[in-house]
């Protein structure tokens, strides 16, 4: 196997490989940024072409796409006919944009992980382009955690790790907001944090309800508690935040979506039904 890029993604990468006994080549524009993996049983190439010739599944993890064009038009010849799994975020029109610029059986990947977690059960991969090279590869590509293959669509990896890391800083910017409102009247964010922690956890169940109300664009599924209700008491999130004297910003986006939808007519309905004012086009 060849590794890309030693950065603390890439390096989390190698030492699961090593650890799942796979013979690894490494690379890494700083050359002293290999020497650690090394001396854990990985072989340093000093060029690209090198590295990318030691083996047939090359894995690129870079910090963004140029970065990976870069590097791999120093290559030459010596990519031709190789795995290529490109782990570097980046966005669907990217994965799919580069999937046809080499000639690679070619996998775009989008890892759900902090680099400790690699090798871990907690840690999950999509993977997104070439069946037959996901197929082939599989075994290798767990030495990293759960493989996920989302489709032959090279685009596929990436929008839905993006999707992933969208709801989770939607789940951070509230996140930060609480602990912002309750610390300016001193309650320590520690104490808080538990039931926070609890409270957005029970309020997760409600995604599953949603989806289904997305995918059959009907708002008005089980609905708990409508956007009518929902909107009016949004305005108080704002409202206390100006009391104490912290920013809304972080959640003051919704509040004019919220209004708008119960303005069109749709009062009764879920909050669901905002993805549609989301859309390209609705005004």
């Amino acid at each position: 196997m060849t590794v890309l890029g030693l950065g603390d993604m890439g390096s989390a990468l190698v030492r699961a490989l090593l650890k799942a006994g796979y013979p690894t080549t490494v690379w890494n524009r700083t050359a002293d940024k290999a020497k650690p993996l090394v001396a854990e049983g990985a072989t340093h190439a000093t060029t690209v072409a090198e590295a990318v010739a030691a083996s047939r599944l090359v894995i690129a993890c870079l910090f963004d796409y140029k970065s990976v064009t870069d590097v791999l038009d120093t290559a030459g010849d010596a990519l031709t006919g190789r795995v290529l799994v490109n782990l570097t975020n980046g966005t669907p029109g990217q994965a799919r944009e580069f999937a046809g610029r080499y000639d690679v059986d070619y996998l775009d990947g989008g890892i759900m992980a902090v680099p400790p977690m690699i090798g871990t059960p907690a840690a999950f991969v999509f993977y997104s382009g070439s069946r037959s090279a996901y197929d082939t590869n599989k075994q290798v590509l767990e030495a990293f955690g759960e493989s996920l293959y989302v489709g032959t669509d090279a685009g596929f990896a990436a929008l839905h790790d993006i999707g992933l890391l969208s709801g989770m800083y939607g789940m951070f910017a509230g996140g930060l907001h609480a602990l912002a409102l309750v610390t300016s009247a001193g309650v320590p964010a520690t104490t808080f944090a538990p039931l926070l922690k609890r409270y957005i956890t029970s309020m997760a169940g409600y995604v599953d309800g949603m989806a289904e109300q997305i995918d059959k664009q009907d708002y008005t599924i089980n609905v708990t508690s409508n956007i009518a209700m929902q909107s009016a008491g949004y305005a108080n999130l704002m409202l206390s935040a100006e009391e104490v004297g912290i920013s809304p910003e972080l959640l003051a986006p919704l509040a004019p979506l919220m209004a708008r939808r119960v303005a069109d007519g749709h009062g009764h309905e879920d909050i669901g039904g905002v993805v549609e004012l989301l859309k390209k086009g609705k005004k």
